[in-house]
């Protein structure tokens, strides 16, 4: 069986996740942080209403309950017009609503147990969903002959890559049309992703390279020197963007796991030192401070968000109309 997923549609994005990523003051004024947190870049506000980001917690959840349940009625048509019986699962995804578990990545507590969270996180140490999932399928596709079983996955989920064609398979946008029963019923029921139709892709495509280009945006390079000046002296030089700073670890854990090699498929054949992996959990937690020390020394997060306010204001300006157009649209599906 073999489940494709589609390409984030807003990769750019992360970068202003990070640009964003708040600082309290250094007595950790919460009063403060909640304001901040309350404040929605502009453009983060058409995308929340395209994308549903402005539901509360319980309406994302009631909805994608409903659309999964609607999908798997579809699905269950879909297949028995091909020849199969399928049972619709009440399973058939999870929805993360959040338990409570905190991204601090500007708590100087959160930090000093953390780090940037590339190690250890709150979310590793969540427990698991203690319940198992039974897929109510499994019984009738363990009666099926395996090419039969082979002929059930490619009309739910679409025909396999071969070999050769799989590395061009990852690189390559999800097209709903070659997902078997699955993509089409998710189709009907999400409708079109704006972000994929050519009516919104030279928006989209403007929206990327706007957030792909923050370093250039004016007072950034500014402020990023400031910051940068401020870990040389901490004695965490070498790293001109805040970014940087937080990639390097990502590096360095890719690095331990590329070490112990890798099977065919991609996975790892064994598990990193322990030691190694301990040492830099501990150099983590140690640049993420002065990281912080610095970005609160030199008000970091309130300035790189009036940075990219007046940014977006004037992206906003510029392609309202366009903009405009994709939340009707969005709207109507």
């Amino acid at each position: 069986m073999h489940i494709r997923r589609a390409l984030a549609p807003l990769s750019a994005l992360a970068a202003l996740t990070l640009l964003l990523s708040g600082c309290s003051g250094s007595d950790g004024d919460a009063t403060a942080s909640s304001e901040r947190d309350d404040e929605s870049s502009p453009l983060t506000e058409y995308l929340n209403a395209v994308y549903g980001g402005d539901l509360t917690p319980e309406e994302q959840e009631r909805k994608f309950t409903e659309e999964q349940e609607r999908a798997e009625e579809l699905v269950a048509q879909c297949m028995q017009e091909q020849g199969f019986e399928y049972t619709p699962s009440s399973t058939g995804g999870a929805y993360l609503s959040g338990d409570g578990t905190e991204w601090e990545p500007d708590d100087r507590e959160w930090v000093t147990q953390y780090g940037y969270g590339a190690i250890n996180s709150p979310f590793s140490e969540a427990p698991m969903p203690e319940e198992e999932t039974v897929d109510p399928n499994a019984d009738y596709v363990q009666s099926l002959s395996e090419s039969e079983q082979t002929a059930f996955y490619e009309a739910l989920y679409g025909p396999m890559p071969s070999e050769d064609e799989m590395p061009e398979e990852v690189a390559t946008e999800y097209d709903w049309t070659t997902a078997g029963c699955q993509g089409a019923a998710q189709h009907e029921v999400a409708g079109e992703d704006p972000s994929q139709s050519e009516e919104f892709r030279p928006l989209f495509d403007a929206i990327n390279e706007l957030y792909s280009g923050t370093a250039s945006w004016p007072g950034m390079a500014e402020l990023d020197d400031e910051w940068s000046a401020c870990m040389d002296a901490s004695g965490h030089g070498g790293f001109a963007t805040q970014m940087d700073a937080q990639e390097s670890i990502n590096e360095a854990v890719n690095e331990l796991y590329e070490n112990v090699g890798m099977s065919d498929d991609g996975m790892p054949t064994g598990e990193p030192d322990q030691a190694a992996f301990d040492a830099l959990a501990e150099r983590e937690v140690e640049l993420a401070l002065a990281d912080l020390d610095c970005r609160e020394e030199i008000d970091y997060a309130d300035r790189a968000a009036e940075i990219t306010r007046e940014v977006e204001q004037q992206f906003i300006d510029d392609h309202k109309t366009e903009l405009d157009a994709l939340v009707a649209a969005a709207e109507q599906n």
